[in-house]
């Protein structure tokens, strides 16, 4: 059987980009930042529109900062977000990341949020990532745990997640790489694996309109029902049902909503 092809199940609709942009370094790579300092050269991979870029430019700043991903629309937003930040350091350029345009041997430090979850063949990116960073270099991901995620009060949301976790899969993501992903980095010849877990909380009124933007504007949206319909993995009456029981949770004052992430650094020997 051929292997799936790469395609990012969160498309880039302007409510998936607003949780993006709900994103820092601060926030979603606070494992990573202990090991930064200033004159590291670093890779982001899979940069998106910047968010978290920014903020790790700046703690290697003056080293220099390449980001990069497959989608130019995202580099076109990364570059505007460092200019706007004067991260003169950081230079992004559209490049596959199992194809990485750089010499072997050149990075201090690679990064990726939620990128090997979305790319069927983890073993060639692991692969390309290792060849380009330095010997002792780190790589550090953080990676969604679809299983532990949830809402709560949970009505029939459950059966939400599981459709979205099909929807993944069926697009050759792994939905549950944050807990696989200690195995992945050694089996893909890194050492010294520090393995971590953190949770994305979705409780104060702010925080839960933007995971209830993304829900409703982009998981019950035409394109997404339809192919999660044509697939046989829900049927129109379980999108209506969802849908008015998410209505229910947005009402609840004791509703919160959970994204879990696994985390790991490991080293190049």
């Amino acid at each position: 059987m051929p292997e799936p092809a790469s395609t990012y199940t969160m498309g880039y609709d302007e409510d998936f980009l607003q949780m993006l942009h709900w994103r820092s370094a601060e926030t979603h790579a606070k494992h990573l930042l202990p090991h930064l300092e200033p004159g590291l050269r670093m890779l982001d991979f899979g940069c998106g529109p910047g968010t978290l870029s920014v903020g790790l430019a700046r703690a290697v700043e003056p080293g220099e900062f390449h980001g990069i991903d497959i989608e130019s629309s995202q580099i076109d937003m990364a570059r505007a977000a460092a200019e706007a930040g004067g991260h003169s350091n950081a230079s992004f350029q559209v490049a596959d990341v199992t194809d990485l345009p750089f010499d072997d041997n050149t990075f201090d430090v690679a990064h990726c949020h939620t990128v090997l979850m979305h790319v069927p063949d983890t073993d060639a990116v692991l692969a390309e990532v290792r060849r380009v960073l330095k010997p002792g270099g780190i790589i550090s991901c953080r990676e969604l745990i679809a299983a532990s995620s949830f809402s709560e009060p949970a009505y029939s949301l459950a059966g939400a997640w599981e459709t979205f976790t099909k929807l993944v899969v069926a697009n050759g993501g792994h939905p549950q790489m944050g807990r696989e992903l200690k195995a992945k980095l050694l089996d893909g010849g890194f050492a010294d694996v520090q393995a971590t877990a953190s949770v994305d909380m979705f409780s104060t009124p702010e925080a839960r309109a933007v995971l209830d933007a993304v829900i409703t504007e982009w998981f019950f949206s035409p394109k997404v029902m339809a192919a999660a319909t044509a697939s046989g993995l829900a049927t129109q009456e379980q999108f209506d049902t969802w849908k008015v029981d998410q209505a229910k949770w947005r009402d609840h004052p004791g509703a919160l909503g959970a994204i879990a992430f696994g985390e790991a650094i490991a080293t190049k020997p």
